[in-house]
């Protein structure tokens, strides 16, 4: 189901393979088993904690396809079972968990939505950021109905991940990573400006926020060629973590709920998936079954990361692998 006057197409935008792009899980994953994979063939949707994936466009009877680079859940989602996707040129949207869909259409020409954030306080502001790959960011403050472009400051439009504060209804800070780089804004994305993060370490694939933002200003981002650093002024400085083992792209990082309490680190590399328990500064390689050659592009936590939680591993021959956490 779309909104009035408008039509979602089939997406005719070549991406490789059936990747995992993303995953994401319901906050109460752990009653009502609720997960979605966005996925180059379209958004799945599990309701048995992964074990089992269904597709999640069935009402949409679309005629090919419709390649998904992004998902996103609101926090509230066990109460409201609200859902959204990010495909080229339209944010999809569905509030009883992935049965039907309203469309908003982006201006044309399509961007591609590359990754979507909700805010910590959605139930409350109903605000939501799209990234996209040439467009910059665009944001929604009326849960995802109207969105509208916010780039003034944001020097690069190639946006590649996105992190909000988890204190973003007070201090409205977050983080775009780029193509060259990475940017800042502190007033809910009306404003950015570039941070001092070294220019020959980019492209910025992903990033996580501490959730004790406020106190420890931490923030980490993986890189494309140059593995994970980390940021304890709120990005001002950085550092490299995990050097000799943690080489090549970082395609996810993972903060445990209540870190630093529970100093827990969780990073996806070109080389597999790795873990640390000391905020960072010592890592090993998790044993998570991966068939041969495989690689993992995404991960998703659905109980955090506690001592044999479950771990969603989307890989980039379109595979989701359900894999036992050994922190």
């Amino acid at each position: 189901m779309s909104d009035p006057d408008q039509e979602l197409l089939a997406d005719e935008t070549e991406l490789p393979g059936d990747v995992v792009y993303a995953l994401v899980a319901s906050p109460a994953c752990d009653r009502d088993g609720v997960c979605f994979a966005a996925r180059a063939s379209g958004l799945y949707r599990s309701v048995d904690g992964g074990a089992t994936w269904q597709p999640a466009y069935a009402s949409l009877k679309l005629d090919s396809d419709l390649a998904t680079p992004a998902v996103a859940v609101s926090p509230d989602f066990a109460s409201d079972r609200t859902v959204f996707a990010g495909v080229a040129g339209a944010i999809l949207r569905s509030h009883d968990a992935g049965q039907t869909w309203y469309a908003s259409l982006l201006p044309s020409p399509p961007p591609v939505v590359s990754c979507l954030v909700t805010s910590p306080n959605y139930v409350q502001d109903g605000v939501i950021f799209a990234g996209t790959m040439e467009d910059g960011v665009f944001r929604s403050s009326d849960r995802g109905s109207l969105w509208v472009r916010w780039n003034f400051g944001l020097l690069d439009l190639h946006v590649l991940a996105l992190a909000l504060s988890p204190d973003f209804a007070q201090d409205e800070t977050l983080f775009a990573g780029t193509e060259s780089g990475i940017f800042r804004s502190t007033n809910g994305g009306r404003a950015w400006r570039e941070v001092p993060f070294p220019t020959e370490l980019a492209p910025v694939l992903s990033l996580a926020i501490s959730p004790a933002f406020r106190q420890d200003g931490l923030i980490m981002a993986g890189t494309d060629a140059h593995g994970l650093h980390v940021s304890r002024d709120r990005g001002k400085t950085w550092s490299r973590l995990g050097e000799g083992v943690l080489e090549g792209s970082v395609n996810a990082v993972l903060l445990a709920v209540d870190f630093p309490t529970t100093p827990r680190v969780l990073a996806v590399t070109s080389a597999g998936v790795f873990t640390s328990a000391d905020g960072g500064m010592r890592w090993r390689a998790l044993a998570v079954g991966l068939p041969e050659d495989a690689t993992v592009v995404t991960v998703s936590a659905p109980l955090g990361l506690r001592p044999a939680a479950p771990l969603l591993l989307g890989l980039a021959d379109g595979t989701v692998i359900a894999a036992a956490g050994e922190f």
